[in-house]
């Protein structure tokens, strides 16, 4: 009988071993570079970048290219998530993404948002198995990296195309992985995930299943962990503004960080990303980061306010002074 798997566990997939069973999830306009730094810098053992057109890199969007293909050298391993509907483009984008230095691939085939369906990407994949095998088989070899591939059980609750299209990649295909979100394409982030049907899989496959989906708190994410078998487990939306709690998941931390961790923190995004995208850009870019650290702040209407509304990154960081010396649990502290 196999050992009970803990989070703290090493794993291997394909040539990679990682030394945790923590993996970042891919956030759509969000997991860049300096994010997935920020988990690595946390102790998850590997990260995922945010969507990547495949059409956008084969075509050479100059944009797509320097900003979606920027590694950090301390990031690695780092996996680089590639989505589109042509095998041959995939096959191309692929190629790139080897040369920029990524240490594998995901593709993803269970995103659910209309605008990457409706071009026959994403969770729209799961109906078409035979481009699908094509799309990951054409990745493989353009790339000569590991591939994984997200996906989704299927289409609406009872659908289990995505189960069946799982075999095929993995026989046809080779891929080296499975990342898993056990909810239908329809019910998107909502309902509970079928966690019964995520063992099932893990159980059928001869490659290790990452499973997604529904772990907002650290005990979630031990119990899907738990019930399923998956050699690792993929944070998402909890990890949000929240590095710490892959730290508090590998026994590396207990409780929440104090007033000026988090605000070093939020200061070091802010310095990334200006680096990434330039004083002006980052600050209109940083609005959708302030409300996650406002809520880890646990601040004050006033405070939250002068945080989240900041227009400018030099704003932001006057906001964030003013909140270390004015917020009660400093003052107590």
């Amino acid at each position: 009988m196999s050992r009970e798997r803990t989070l703290t566990q090493p794993w291997q997939l394909a040539s990679h071993t990682f030394p945790n069973r923590l993996v970042l999830a891919p956030l759509a306009g969000i997991g860049n570079w300096f994010v997935r730094l920020q988990a690595r810098r946390h102790g998850a053992g590997l990260v995922v970048s945010e969507m990547v057109s495949s059409f956008g890199l084969k075509h050479g969007n100059e944009r797509t290219v320097r900003e979606f293909l920027r590694i950090h050298p301390d990031e690695h391993p780092v996996s680089i998530q590639l989505f589109g509907h042509d095998a041959a483009v995939m096959g191309e984008a692929a190629r790139i993404v080897a040369g920029a230095g990524a240490d594998l691939i995901d593709l993803n085939m269970g995103c659910p948002v209309r605008k990457v369906c409706k071009t026959g990407a994403g969770a729209a994949l799961l109906d078409d198995p035979d481009k699908a095998v094509a799309i990951a088989r054409a990745a493989s070899e353009g790339s000569g990296l590991p591939i994984t591939v997200k996906l989704r059980p299927g289409q609406r609750p009872g659908d289990r195309a995505g189960v069946t299209l799982a075999r095929r990649l993995v026989d046809e295909a080779g891929v080296a992985g499975i990342a898993f979100h056990p909810r239908h394409a329809s019910q998107q982030h909502k309902g509970r995930p079928d966690y019964a049907l995520a063992a099932e899989l893990v159980a059928a496959l001869e490659v290790p299943v990452i499973v997604s989906g529904g772990l907002l708190s650290d005990e979630k994410a031990v119990e899907a962990l738990e019930r399923t078998g998956a050699e690792a487990v993929m944070l998402a939306r909890g990890s949000l503004g929240n590095p710490w709690r892959f730290e508090r998941l590998l026994g590396l931390r207990d409780g929440e960080p104090a007033v000026a961790e988090v605000a070093a923190e939020l200061e070091w995004v802010i310095e990334r990303a200006e680096e990434h995208l330039g004083a002006d850009r980052a600050g209109h870019y940083l609005r959708k980061f302030y409300p996650w650290y406002a809520e880890r702040l646990d601040l004050p209407r006033r405070l939250r306010l002068e945080l989240v509304r900041a227009p400018t990154t030099a704003a932001a960081r006057c906001a964030l002074a003013g909140i270390v010396e004015r917020h009660p649990a400093a003052a107590a502290a």
